[in-house]
């Protein structure tokens, strides 16, 4: 029962994607980098990591909400079903509120229940991390990712 909860989260994730970038990211602009570029940084690099992280999930940056893959890569969560709700549930406990979010936080709490300690392991974590959901994350491409990450989780051990 629990796969077709997940497969209905992964369907409404796939389908609602164009709905979001069209009326929600209309005034964003795509940063207009590949993955290839990315992984030409230097290996420290937010960058670098970033290529890495879109190598290994055999994916390319959407345009308009490349942010989303920066927060994966920031947080080392992963992209299963359950890792793509908790990751909304520790933006939200850093204070992100929009309402695609909230539609997220609320389908996964009502679909996978049985994650809820997870999903609210990850709203404490992101409630103690410094402020990262509005970071302008096409400028810290070349920050040293040990750096950032040390920075946002001051109060956490990071691997």
């Amino acid at each position: 029962m629990r796969n077709y909860r997940k497969k209905l989260i992964i369907w409404l994730f796939e389908n609602s994607q164009h709905f979001y970038v069209t009326y929600f990211k209309r005034n964003h602009t795509a940063w207009k980098v590949s993955k290839q570029e990315l992984l030409n940084y230097t290996k420290e690099s937010f960058g670098y990591h970033l290529g890495l992280f879109l190598k290994k999930n055999n994916f390319e940056l959407i345009p308009k909400i490349e942010r989303h893959d920066c927060y994966h890569v920031l947080t080392g969560y992963g992209t299963q079903v359950e890792d793509e709700i908790a990751l909304q549930y520790l933006c939200y406990g850093n204070g992100k509120r929009s309402l695609y979010l909230s539609g997220v936080v609320l389908l996964g709490t009502i679909l996978l229940p049985e994650y809820m300690p997870y999903y609210l392991k990850s709203y404490r974590i992101g409630k103690s991390a410094n402020a990262f959901y509005q970071f302008d994350y096409s400028t810290l491409l070349h920050t040293d990712i040990g750096i950032l990450r040390a920075s946002t989780f001051v109060n956490l051990i990071y691997n």
